[in-house]
């Protein structure tokens, strides 16, 4: 007969699964003391730039019991979002996250379902839901929960499923059986790093944010420094290259979830179409895009510094 504690873990496993998600991994919530150094090396060195928000509520970055007070497990979900579809040629390329929905909304309606289900099969559970929006070092937590290893692109890697998938977590006040982590299988590949082409990569497992491409495309408010001209590679929205060149992303298979299915019309969308947008086309094609995030400003901004690159 299953302990309380067995039939608990299962139960928010098998609900993880029929809400879509494809991996599930539980931790205990407490402070990350690997991560503390790493974290304060990296904001030292600037590698944040403008992304500020960064600097904030460090002792709550590193410890989820102060950020949900009373907190025993962190719940870490993985989400596929590996498209069947990839954008026509010779358009201003976009990741391939933002070909559907906006995954923040998707997602929480996702985590909200789960913690309900939870509160009514398990009794009263409190707990707070996150999907990128707080201070959560959520690759470290899947990484600590066994749902894969943080590559030298600095992104969760999963050996049966590779990296194209979204990061959630349920932070409650439950305890539950805890996985641990498995080994780094990145070996002496050195793929990613010697592909990006800002040269964002500085070493194996450190990525400098203010050199990326998704940072100069989504992040970075002002404009686009003249030494990046010519390197961006058609990248207008995000960047996939460290993923698209990363070996274990062979395993990588299309997603089953409706709200990610492409948008036509952003897929194929033609080269001169991009270009000639008008504000109230954004409008309404990137309705309820990732892409909104970086306004209708920062697009234009970023398909001028393509053009310019020429």
């Amino acid at each position: 007969m299953l302990s309380n504690k067995e039939f608990n873990t299962q139960f928010i496993k098998k609900e993880a699964s029929r809400l879509g998600f494809m991996y599930c991994g539980i931790s205990k919530s407490g402070f990350l003391e690997e991560e503390a150094p790493r974290l304060e090396n990296w904001l030292k060195k600037g590698m944040q730039g403008q992304m500020s928000y960064m600097d904030n509520y460090f002792d709550k970055r590193l410890n989820p019991t102060l950020l949900v007070e009373g907190s025993k497990s962190v719940v870490s979900l993985l989400l596929n979002y590996y498209p069947s579809q990839q954008q026509i040629q010779n358009a201003p390329k976009i990741s391939k996250y933002a070909y559907g929905q906006d995954y923040h909304y998707v997602i929480k309606d996702k985590l909200k379902e789960l913690l309900h289900s939870v509160n009514e099969q398990i009794g009263e559970v409190s707990g707070r839901a996150f999907v990128d929006s707080a201070p959560v070092m959520d690759r470290a937590w899947a990484k600590k929960s066994g749902l894969g290893w943080v590559g030298k692109n600095s992104n969760l890697i999963n050996k049966q499923s590779g990296s194209f998938f979204f990061l959630a977590e349920l932070i409650i006040d439950l305890d539950l059986e805890y996985d641990g982590p498995v080994k780094d299988y990145c070996g002496s590949c050195t793929k990613c790093i010697d592909s990006c082409p800002t040269e964002a990569i500085v070493e194996p497992y450190v990525v400098d944010g203010s050199k990326c491409i998704s940072y100069f495309t989504i992040e970075l408010k002002e404009s686009i420094s003249d030494s990046m001209k010519g390197k961006f590679e058609d990248w207008a929205f995000g960047c996939d290259i460290c993923q698209d060149v990363c070996p274990w992303n062979r395993f990588s298979k299309p997603h089953s979830e409706l709200s990610f299915s492409p948008n036509d019309k952003i897929i194929n969308m033609e080269k001169k179409e991009w270009e000639e947008m008008t504000e109230e086309v954004f409008e309404v094609v990137f309705k309820n895009s990732p892409i909104k995030r970086t306004k209708f400003k920062g697009l234009k901004r970023n398909l001028n510094f393509l053009n310019d690159q020429k």
